[in-house]
């Protein structure tokens, strides 16, 4: 199998992660989360839901204690040589081979960083680590180091990126032509996830959000899904993933005659999305893009009806979640550089009406405004209307193309409107 990736690539991956383990004081790492294997080394498996762990050296040596379901996949997907095995049998406690690992990587003694904050690693697992290591080194949590190394992506990243955008328009452009009343919304989801996967995209990360009437004020996956009614409200919130490089698209068709209140909130949530778009530049905060969409809903008469955070940034994820950190929420002192990925999401749920309004989209940062790499409509979908028609296949596909090109010549991504004096917050 190739490697998705060039290994000189990942050469230069390890090489900063090492310097910043250097510049905190750390003799080694220890990783658990799956996202950082692969970064690191090409490694891609589902195997983390059982225990496994990798441990980098400072000097560079690298190693893998795994399964033997583990031990083909590990070698045939990523640029790992040593790989330990630990053997399934009863009463089996494989922090202690990956302790015995890290002692034949010259770790004994060591200050270790831990990614505690992995799926994999759950609680109890987090234990027996703990106890295996104790007296043997110094363990302190490192939980972020490989995560802020992953946030600018490098060309060949936002190479897949954009190839996961033109998916996610290829899944919205299915939703909007099927979502009419009498279908199926998981017709709808199947047929969607098709047009993803013949374009050799990948399933994603979590299950997506999606419903009518009432359950369109879900904005989590929930079982048992119902036919689209004749005068509806539909919403649709998913991911396309490519080489496991995540966009996500959110937006909300509907049936009938469209309802002047839904129409309302839709401007709203275009105007929010637009004015978050602006922000979105280096040397901005996360923070300040969460503090946008709440002055821009609360001024069109929504406080009360958004969510505590807007978005988040996206990268390559696995199971049970393609939402990455940091996450776009008030105070947030990330600071935003080009290379990053977002996904804004401008949700409204009105408690008191029923209604629902969504509407999100998927965007690199650059040295100017930003660069969307799926596109959200800029007009509600009404199903079987022309707007639906119009928008149900993009009409222009970009290539792939590495960051930052082109991006001065891009017109700004909105234009600012006045806004009447904020209301008062509904309860």
């Amino acid at each position: 199998m190739a490697l998705h990736f060039t290994r000189a690539e990942f050469v230069e991956r390890q090489r900063k992660t090492r310097a910043e383990m250097t510049r905190q004081g750390l003799d080694g790492l220890l990783i658990f989360r799956q996202e950082s294997m692969y970064w690191l080394t090409g490694y891609d498996t589902e195997g983390f839901v059982l225990f496994q762990g990798m441990y980098l050296s400072a000097d560079g040596r690298i190693a893998l204690c795994t399964r033997s379901a583990d031990d083909l996949q590990s070698r045939m997907t990523s640029t790992l040589e040593d790989i330990r095995i630990w053997r399934d049998v009863e009463g089996a406690n494989p922090s202690i081979d990956l302790r015995n690992m890290v002692q034949d990587l010259g770790g004994r003694g060591k200050k270790i960083g831990v990614e505690y904050h992995a799926y994999g690693l759950t609680g109890q697992r987090a234990k027996l680590v703990d106890a295996a290591f104790d007296g043997f080194a110094e363990l302190s949590d490192a939980s972020d180091l490989v995560r802020l190394q992953r946030l600018v992506k490098s060309p060949a990243e936002l190479a897949y990126v954009r190839r996961a955008g033109e998916l996610a328009d290829d899944a919205l452009a299915v939703a909007n032509r099927m979502c009419v009343p009498g279908e199926h919304v998981g017709a709808i989801y199947g047929e969607m996830i098709n047009v993803i996967m013949r374009g050799d995209g990948d399933p994603s990360a979590m299950r997506w959000p999606m419903g009518g009437g009432q359950e369109a004020m879900l904005v989590r996956y929930h079982t048992g899904h119902g036919k689209v009614g004749a005068q509806d409200q539909v919403m649709f919130e998913f991911a396309s993933a490519y080489r496991h490089y995540h966009t996500a698209l959110m937006n909300v068709v509907l049936t009938g005659k469209p309802d002047p209140r839904h129409l309302d909130m839709f401007k709203a949530a275009r105007d929010a999305l637009d004015a978050c778009w602006e922000v979105v530049r280096p040397g901005n905060t996360v923070g300040e893009i969460f503090d946008t969409h709440a002055r821009a809903l609360s001024k069109a008469g929504y406080d009360g009806c958004y969510l505590n955070a807007c978005g988040y940034t996206l990268g390559v994820t696995y199971p049970p979640n393609w939402m990455d950190w940091p996450m776009c929420w008030h105070g947030n002192p990330q600071v935003l550089e080009p290379g990053m990925v977002f996904f804004l999401h401008m949700i409204l749920l009105d408690g008191r009406t029923g209604l629902s309004m969504s509407l999100g989209e998927t965007s690199i940062v650059t040295r100017g405004a930003a660069d969307l790499v799926n596109h959200a409509p800029r007009e509600p979908v009404l199903s079987g209307s022309a707007s639906a028609r119009k928008i149900a296949k993009p009409a222009v596909k970009k290539a792939a193309k590495p960051v930052h090109k082109a991006a001065a010549k891009r017109k700004p991504a909105v234009k600012r409107t006045a806004r009447p004096k904020a209301k008062a917050r509904r309860r």
